[in-house]
């Protein structure tokens, strides 16, 4: 029995560090920016949801579209504040200040008022119970869903066709008349409606929490960097194997030292694969 708690637990959160990883990956895809930003579309789409549904007491499918249009609202103002004009500076760093400054702004605004107490996601289907329960399968149903829509979205659409011509070579998909700045928009949008649907499906596990923002951040970053920066087959990966270690890690050594196990991992893994499991190797150009 604690095996299977272990498992069902390990692969539900997994998941939703999945889906975190596929918002980092969907960004970094037209703009090569990892945005701090990614956790914090988790935590909005459990804090909004939580607010819609619970509070406000709006119908599951009202509450569900509302919470990713705020996601997708929060990525286009991710690209247009903290993003768009640090691309136009050489210095990269400096876009890793600006998403993070933006993060800690919005876990603030979320604490100050939302409150600093965890609080309970609304049931949204009460359907099973305990390793049945909705909390653990909901997640991972929505990451394969997740996953499936945004490879239809890269291989059938004209859009993603474009996303995938940007971020092999930015300059040539602009030689051919690709708009660069409009798929860059298009794609934190896409992100944030991505994050937002990963902290909604996830805030029954996870709770309606301000400080998840950070935590989904970090958490949410380590699949992409075990995967390969820029391969979903790689956030998915990583995302479940992360999930199972920290559940197998609060298990054996209590959960004081589930971070200090996951991190130690993390560096381990990418001692060993600098480019992750699924990551391709740097071209250069002669």
């Amino acid at each position: 029995m604690i095996w299977a708690s272990i498992l069902v637990a390990g692969i539900a959160t997994g998941a939703v560090y999945a889906m975190i990883g596929l918002a980092y990956n969907v960004m970094y895809s037209t703009s090569k920016v990892m945005s701090f930003t990614a956790g914090m579309l988790g935590m909005l789409g459990s804090v909004f949801g939580a607010l819609f549904i619970g509070v406000l007491h709006w119908p599951v499918a009202a509450g569900f579209v509302a919470t990713l249009a705020v996601g997708g609202i929060f990525g286009w103002i991710t690209e247009r504040l903290s993003v768009r004009p640090v691309l136009r500076n050489i210095d990269k760093h400096l876009y890793v200040l600006s998403t993070l400054a933006l993060a800690l702004m919005v876990q603030q605004l979320a604490a100050i008022e939302w409150g600093t107490e965890p609080r309970p996601f609304p049931t949204l289907f009460g359907i099973g119970h305990d390793l049945t329960s909705e909390q653990y399968w909901l997640p991972v149903i929505a990451c394969i869903i997740a996953a499936a829509a945004l490879e239809w979205f890269y291989r059938g659409t004209l859009a993603g066709r474009a996303f995938l011509a940007i971020s092999e070579d930015a300059r040539a998909a602009l030689a051919l008349g690709i708009p660069e700045r409009r798929m860059r928009v298009l794609s934190y949008v896409l992100s944030g409606v991505v994050g937002a649907f990963a902290g909604f499906v996830g805030g029954e596990l996870l709770l309606a929490f301000f400080a998840n923002g950070m935590m989904l951040t970090f958490y949410g970053f380590i699949p992409v960097a075990i995967g390969g920066l820029g391969s979903n087959r790689g956030a998915l990966v990583g995302g479940l194997v992360l999930g199972l270690i920290q559940q197998a890690a609060n298990y054996w050594f209590g959960g004081d030292m589930v971070p200090v196990v996951a991190f130690a991992v993390f560096i381990a893994i990418l001692l060993a694969m600098p480019r992750g499991l699924f990551g391709a190797a740097a071209q250069r150009r002669v």
